[in-house]
C-alpha cells in the first residue's frame, strides 16, 4: 500500500497533522520539496494555499475540511483507492458518550467514541463526505432510550434509513477500556438488522433515568452537588449538558 506524504510551508498547520497522524499511528513521510516525490507516496497532505503546487492528482487540504481528523480520514480513503461502496453501515452505541462505527462493503473503516450524543450528527455527516457509498443504513441500539431518541431525531434530516437493533449481545469484554468497548460495540451493531425508523421519536424520560442524571452529577462533583430533578430533565432532552448543569447548579443552588 502506498505511504501518505505531508507537505506544507506552514508550520503551526504543519505540527498540527503530525500531532494527529502520531496520534492515531498513521504511518507518514515528510516532504521538504514537491520536485521530488518518492514513489511509494500515494496521498499528500497539504494546505489549501498549496495544493496547487502538488504534482501528484491525489492531495487533501488539510484545512479545508471540517477537522483535521477528517482531513486525514479523507487522506487514507484516498490511499485505498477505492471512490465508491456498495453498501455501507453505521453503528452506533448510545449513551452520554456514544460510540460509532462505520462498516463499508464488510470493511470495518472507522470506530470511534465521541464526547455527547449531540456530536454524532456532526461526525456522521463527515464519514458521509469521506466514504461515499450507493447505499447507506444507519444502525443504533436500542439501549439508553431517551439519549438514543435524541440521535435518532438529530438524525432524521440526513433522510437515511435508520434502524434500531436489540444490542443485547454486542457488549464486548469489561476488562477493555470504556472508549475502546463503545466503539466494538457499535461495530457490532452495524452489522445487525433492526426495525426501521419511521418517524420522529419521544423523548419521555422515566423517573429512573432523571435519578440516574442526578446521581451522575454527584459523581462527578464528588458529592458536592446534586442537579434538581428539572435540571436533570434539561439534560436528558439534549437541552443542556451535565457539565453545564452542574455549573447552572452552582451558580444558583
Amino acid at each position: 500500500m502506498k505511504t501518505l506524504g505531508v507537505y506544507t510551508k506552514d508550520f503551526s498547520l504543519y505540527h498540527d497533522i503530525i500531532k494527529v497522524l502520531k496520534k492515531r499511528n498513521v504511518a507518514y513521510v515528510s516532504l521538504s520539496s514537491l520536485h521530488y516525490i518518492p514513489r511509494r507516496i500515494g496521498v499528500i497532505l497539504t494546505s489549501l494555499a498549496e495544493q496547487k503546487e502538488s504534482p501528484l492528482e491525489k492531495t487533501v487540504a488539510a484545512d479545508a475540511q471540517d477537522s483535521l481528523d477528517q482531513a486525514v480520514d479523507l487522506a487514507m480513503q484516498k490511499l485505498t483507492g477505492k471512490e465508491l461502496y456498495s453498501r455501507m453501515f453505521i453503528g452506533i452505541d448510545p449513551g452520554e458518550r456514544p460510540g460509532i462505527a462505520v462498516v463499508g462493503d464488510d470493511i470495518l473503516l472507522q470506530k470511534m467514541q465521541v464526547e455527547g450524543p449531540e456530536l454524532v450528527t456532526h461526525e456522521i455527516k463527515g464519514f458521509l463526505k469521506v466514504y461515499p457509498s450507493k447505499d447507506t443504513c444507519i444502525r443504533i441500539g436500542h439501549g439508553s432510550m431517551i439519549t438514543r431518541n435524541r440521535i435518532i431525531n438529530s438524525l432524521i434530516p440526513l433522510q437515511i434509513p435508520i434502524e434500531i437493533v436489540d444490542e443485547t449481545r454486542t457488549t464486548p469484554s469489561q476488562e477493555k477500556r470504556r472508549c475502546v468497548r463503545d466503539g466494538e460495540a457499535a461495530a457490532a451493531i452495524a452489522l445487525l438488522p433492526g426495525g426501521r425508523v419511521q418517524t420522529a421519536l419521544p423523548l419521555e424520560p422515566t423517573r429512573g433515568a432523571i435519578k440516574n442524571v442526578q446521581k451522575r452529577s454527584r459523581q462527578l462533583t464528588e458529592g458536592r452537588y446534586s442537579i434538581s430533578e428539572q435540571t436533570a430533565l434539561q439534560v436528558l432532552k439534549g437541552e443542556i449538558s451535565l457539565l453545564e448543569a452542574i455549573e447552572k447548579e452552582k451558580t444558583h443552588g
